[in-house]
């Protein structure tokens, strides 16, 4: 078993293949976008098949692809295709926005992926082009659509923020009653590309269970995987089922499973820490596979307690104001 400095168990990559993304959410980014990595600074498809290689000989046992928007990186399926293919990973997901995905449904079928997060944090289209500045409501939904109708294990994720989308927590929860998704409702995070002020969360889980109770008296709690980052819940005779994340709150860290590595190659033990070890330049440099074991095994082993403490050790001259899009959603 792979584990940190705690005893915690670390089964669980996050992998962003790309910073870039065809919407400009307000919170993740700036109306007019980033500095986007050139070709140079990110990970080839080469070095990520080699570094998912190296981190499921160690003992990762699930993959999670992610961006940016991980379609409007160029032959996609190929590196899909490849990490489904490696022996001894269990579990092989995305993350995804949906503008782009539908077309590629069957082909994620056929490689064995069974689970698809969508970002989507509203169901009314002028609301969606307000918070995204695109207007690809439509296709989001087509693509919905059809991860349900090919039998893909669905998680909706939608960032609740005051002012912008709180109306829409029923709504959502209201897609349980027929459908077989989760719905996760995410407190918003202060990762926005200093695109706007962050003062703090101002719907904490607790407050957007207490907005669902208040409508839903019959909500019951379930029982939570021993990893899961989400309070699990269900309204009784409904199909689906709702989840809390408390992003912000950090309630989770304490069974945390999961490492994130950044589209240029950084390690990042911790949503919220800086970034503890460039893979890539590492690879670049001539390492061979067992000095980047070591290498890892390092990092791992000074991992932050929690999401608080990742925070204090951060270059305070950074700040935690980075993208979502270039840490990896």
């Amino acid at each position: 078993m792979l584990a940190d400095n705690h005893g915690k168990k670390l089964s669980y990559m996050r992998l962003a293949v790309t910073d870039r993304c065809n919407l400009r959410c307000f919170y993740c980014m700036p109306e007019e976008g980033l500095d986007w990595l050139s070709r140079a600074e990110l990970l080839t498809y080469e070095e990520m098949l080699r570094m998912c290689r190296l981190m499921v000989q160690m003992g990762i046992e699930k993959i999670r692809i992610t961006g940016g928007e991980p379609f409007v990186r160029k032959d996609m399926m190929q590196l899909l295709s490849a990490i489904a293919e490696i022996d001894g990973l269990k579990d092989l997901s995305i993350t995804t926005n949906g503008v782009l995905t539908a077309s590629y449904i069957t082909q994620l079928k056929a490689i064995g992926i069974k689970s698809v997060n969508l970002s989507l944090d509203t169901l009314d289209a002028g609301r969606f082009f307000a918070i995204t500045r695109r207007d690809e409501f439509a296709a989001v939904m087509h693509t919905l659509e059809e991860l349900l109708k090919h039998d893909f294990e669905v998680k909706i994720n939608a960032v609740v923020m005051e002012g912008k989308n709180t109306q829409d927590i029923l709504p959502m929860v209201a897609l349980t009653k027929n459908l077989p998704v989760s719905v996760r409702f995410i407190e918003e995070m202060p990762f926005n590309g200093e695109s706007h002020s962050y003062t703090g969360v101002q719907w904490d889980y607790v407050r957007i269970l207490d907005e669902i109770k208040s409508h839903y008296p019959t909500i019951k709690k379930l029982v939570d995987d021993a990893y899961s980052t989400s309070y699990n819940y269900q309204i009784a005779g409904y199909t689906g089922t709702i989840g809390l994340i408390a992003a912000y709150s950090r309630t989770f860290c304490g069974t945390c499973n999961r490492i994130r590595v950044t589209p240029q190659g950084s390690l990042k033990n911790c949503l919220y820490d800086d970034g503890v070890l460039n893979i890539k330049d590492l690879m670049r440099s001539g390492a061979t596979d067992q000095h980047i074991k070591n290498e890892l095994l390092k990092a791992f082993n000074q991992r932050p307690l929690n999401g608080w403490e990742a925070e204090r050790l951060r270059n305070k001259q950074v700040g935690v104001h980075e993208s979502m899009a270039t840490i990896g959603g």
